[in-house]
C-alpha cells in the first residue's frame, strides 16, 4: 500500500511516517509541507492512500482534497487536522475524505484504519 503524508508540522509528518511504517506492506512513497508540493507529488506518485491537514502552507488541504478527485485519482484520503468542527467535517466529507480525525486524538485511529485497509483486523503493529 503506497501513501503520501502532506501536514505543514514536521514533527506530525514524522510521527505519522513511524506510525505507517510499522506496519508490513506500507511504503511512504512522499510526503510534503505545503499544498501545491502536495497536489504535484500526489499527481506524479498516485498513492492509495493519502492523509492531508486541513491548513497548509500555500493552501488548503481540502483545495487538494477536490483536485485529486475531480481528476478521477480514487485514493483513500484521511483528514487530519486540528480542526474538527462540524462546518470542515462536513465540507471535507462532501470533497470526498474517507475519514475525518483529529490530530490530537486519532493517531489510535489511524492504526485501526490501516489494519482495516490492510485486511488486517489483528495486526501486531501498535
Amino acid at each position: 500500500m503506497r501513501v503520501f503524508v502532506a501536514d505543514d508540522n514536521e514533527l506530525l509528518r514524522a510521527r505519522l511516517v513511524n506510525l505507517l511504517s510499522e506496519f508490513p506492506g506500507v511504503e511512504i512513497i512522499g510526503q510534503a509541507r505545503d499544498a501545491s508540493e502536495a497536489l504535484r507529488a500526489i499527481r506524479e506518485t498516485r498513492p492509495d492512500v493519502v492523509t492531508l491537514d486541513i491548513h497548509m502552507c500555500g493552501g488548503s488541504g481540502i483545495s487538494v482534497l477536490r483536485e485529486i478527485k475531480r481528476e478521477g485519482a480514487s485514493p483513500v484520503v484521511l483528514m487530519l487536522t486540528n480542526h474538527v468542527s462540524p462546518p470542515y467535517r462536513k465540507c471535507c466529507m462532501e470533497a470526498g475524505a474517507d475519514f475525518f480525525l483529529d490530530k490530537a486524538n486519532g493517531l489510535d485511529r489511524v492504526r485501526d484504519i490501516f489494519r482495516t485497509l490492510l485486511g488486517r483486523p489483528d495486526s501486531t503493529a501498535t
